[in-house]
């Protein structure tokens, strides 16, 4: 696999003022540098790992896939050419934009910007402090967290994140919203994250359902649970654990309006071990949604 991890997301929102104060408020992520008019956050000691950008769309505008270094980045280059897919360079000043040594972009089959990059930068001489979360966030090699993204055509996306990214399928879970109604949500990994991204293959308002990050304490998440009711964020899922990756979270509703989870245990993936599975229902307790 030469994808290692979801290093970066993009959003475009018609309320960065909201979403600023809801990233560090209750998120407790960092203020980063503004570039080019679009908010940062860190999670760590990488420079940034969420931007926000004034926008009408209120969704994800682009994702950064990071890999180890040139060579890599040449190889997925390759893979993606080989397989008819249109990719550009990353010019000069969207190499300073995102500031990385190298990157190329192209858009996934539902026309969603997706960067593939090396050479993050690092800002070790200013150490991450969050204002809310003192344990900090679960990163590093598992990168800032996953996605979930809705595809009008999930066999176009599967060919073009396993196929030619490389992500491979963690497992399934079936879901059944109602008696006439069925899917197969698909679950894929690219290093011991259970899942940095996941497809639902329904069309929806929004490209992004929701985005995650991790802490490594349960304490993390109850305390972030607490801002969130205090701050009056809307709780679009209760705390609950998931069937598939075991983790303990709960997930809210960004001002931007798609959600972001908030979670804490999951489980590894072992690719010497694992072996593909099925579940019939999303979680083993809890994540009770919300009424519309």
């Amino acid at each position: 696999m030469t994808i290692g991890s979801l290093g970066y997301i993009g959003f475009s929102v018609k309320d960065p003022e909201a979403w600023g104060a809801f990233a560090t408020g209750v998120l407790g992520l960092m203020p980063g540098e503004a570039v080019g008019g679009a908010q940062r956050f860190r999670l760590d000691d990488l420079a940034w790992r969420i931007a926000v950008e004034p926008g009408e769309a209120d969704d994800l505008a682009y994702v950064g896939f990071e890999v180890a270094g040139a060579t890599e980045l040449e190889a997925v280059r390759a893979r993606l050419t080989g397989a008819g897919v249109v990719v550009g360079n990353g010019d000069p000043d969207l190499l300073k934009e995102r500031g990385v040594l190298g990157l190329v972009s192209c858009l996934d089959p539902d026309g969603l910007k997706v960067e593939i990059y090396y050479g993050p930068t690092v800002r070790t001489e200013t150490p991450f402090v969050s204002p809310a979360a003192a344990g900090g966030f679960v990163t590093g090699e598992q990168g800032l967290g996953h996605v979930v993204l809705s595809t009008k055509d999930v066999a176009a996306a599967r060919t073009f994140y396993q196929d030619v990214l490389g992500f491979r399928l963690s497992d399934i879970i079936h879901m059944q919203p109602a008696p006439q109604f069925g899917f197969d949500m698909e679950f894929y990994h690219c290093n011991p994250r259970h899942h940095t991204l996941a497809l639902i293959p329904v069309p929806m308002p929004k490209r992004l359902h929701h985005f995650m990050i991790q802490v490594p304490t349960l304490d993390g998440v109850g305390f972030a649970l607490e801002r969130a009711e205090a701050a009056g964020t809307p709780i679009t899922a209760t705390l609950g654990k998931h069937t598939n990756d075991h983790m303990i979270s709960f997930y809210a509703r960004t001002p931007a309006n798609f959600e972001v989870e908030f979670g804490y245990g999951a489980l590894d993936v072992d690719d010497a071990t694992w072996r593909v599975a099925r579940h019939d229902k999303p979680s083993s307790w809890g994540h009770k949604r919300a009424a519309h």
